[in-house]
């Protein structure tokens, strides 16, 4: 849902900022987060939680913004990270290491030892080799690591195949039948400490079952592994959990984790430990837009384009997975509605946000494009040398610029021309 922004007398607000008045004074393309939006989403999961030992972790990967990390720090969450570089980001917001759990199929020695050095509450490890790895580097500095496998169970998650990470064929953790052994070899190993068990199955996923089968998967494992006397005091259940695109209904957050919580309690063994999560998309895809500008009307014999000044650069999402947002004017015209190819002016057949799209729209207008707070920032670039947008947080009728659009020298700063 995208209940943070309003229609007032044909202007479309963000909170109790009109969409206007940020494009006048940021420009377009723009990024759009809504404060209390993200504060409610993770909120849900709080309160869902409440009484339990439970961490419910941000997956960075979703949205990296400072302002976000501070944000969800305050409000107590814990995160997710896939790389070094995401630790950094945890630690200039502010937030505590020990919160941190460490996922990722590729990580290098030197972001072993940063994480080692930092603190880190847990690393996810997804293969042996990684595991031997960590033993090395822990040795070698005189720590001891904490380690939960991330397990694959293979369950299906009934989501894109590129955003599945809980199959067989996928590239993510070590299979179920596998997990024991891996788990006794790593009790062998020096400078590990066995504390978890992790799984995540994949990303906007809208059904509970898939959730509460991979449950089941690693609650065999649980029991297994106390039977060989490897004791786990904590249980990583990753996120995954869908958000409202295109009229998708996915679970409530609250329905999803009583589920999952009614399945733990159920257990006595499961029930000794901690829970954690790592939610994204949940919290921030709902909680975001691109705001944007149309340059061109361009009709042709095949389709009508809108051309806009925002491009597959700044959301991937359309391009790399042919997925929906909803894109609606910011101030809605009277008039008879066309179908436009809403399509940016990079170089790229594939550079398009929307197809057939019924707007009545000039050039001139703003467009916003919906539920892009999620995966649309995170993944951008500067294919054709094109400037990263600005963010900007809105908090009630305040507006907070959070990264300030880059400037076409910073782009090629690092770059430098031939001698002679």
């Amino acid at each position: 849902m995208n209940d943070w922004i309003s229609d007032r007398n044909g202007t479309l607000y963000a909170e109790d900022v009109p969409l206007t008045a940020i494009a006048q004074q940021f420009g377009t393309p723009a990024y759009v987060y809504s404060r209390a939006a993200i504060r409610s989403a993770f909120a849900e999961f709080s309160q869902a939680c409440a009484g339990r030992r439970v961490l419910v972790c941000y997956a960075l990967k979703a949205n990296s913004n400072l302002a976000v990390i501070d944000l969800l720090a305050r409000e107590g969450a814990g995160f997710d990270i896939v790389s070094g570089g995401e630790l950094q980001r945890v630690l200039a917001a502010g937030a505590s290491p020990s919160r941190v759990v460490f996922s990722g199929v590729g990580k290098s020695e030197s972001e072993m030892q940063m994480a080692l050095e930092h603190g880190v509450r847990c690393f996810n490890v997804e293969s042996e080799t990684e595991l031997h790895r960590l033993s090395r580097v822990a040795q070698s500095m005189g720590k001891l690591a904490p380690v939960s496998i991330r397990v694959n169970p293979d369950v299906d998650a009934g989501t894109h195949p590129y955003i599945s990470t809980g199959l067989r064929e996928n590239k993510f953790g070590i299979s179920h039948e596998h997990a024991v052994s891996v788990y006794r070899e790593a009790a062998t190993l020096p400078g590990l400490k066995i504390v978890g068990i992790d799984c995540h199955i994949g990303s906007q996923i809208t059904e509970i079952a898939p959730f509460v089968a991979a449950l089941d998967k690693l609650a065999e494992l649980v029991a297994e592994l106390a039977s060989h006397g490897i004791r786990l005091a904590h249980l990583d259940l990753g996120g995954g959990l869908g958000i409202d695109y295109d009229g998708e209904q996915p679970p409530s957050r609250k329905a999803m984790l009583d589920a999952l919580f009614a399945r733990i309690d159920a257990d006595p063994t499961l029930r000794e430990l901690e829970v954690m999560f790592e939610f994204g998309r949940s919290i921030v895809g709902n909680a975001g837009l691109l705001l944007t500008r149309v340059e061109y009307l361009k009709p042709t014999p095949a389709k009508n384009f809108a051309i806009v000044d925002a491009a597959m650069n700044d959301l991937m999402r359309p391009a790399l997975y042919e997925a929906f947002h909803r894109i609606v004017p910011v101030a809605p015209r009277a008039g008879q509605p066309q179908s436009y190819d809403v399509v940016g002016p990079v170089c790229e057949s594939g550079d398009w946000l929307g197809r057939d799209r019924l707007l009545a729209i000039e050039e001139g207008d703003l467009l916003a494009i919906l539920s892009a707070g999620a995966y649309g920032m995170a993944m951008s670039s500067n294919y054709n040398t094109r400037p990263r947008p600005p963010e900007i947080m809105v908090d009630g009728d305040a507006m907070h610029l959070i990264r300030a659009r880059e400037p076409v020298e910073s782009l090629y700063d690092l770059e430098t021309r031939l001698p002679g």
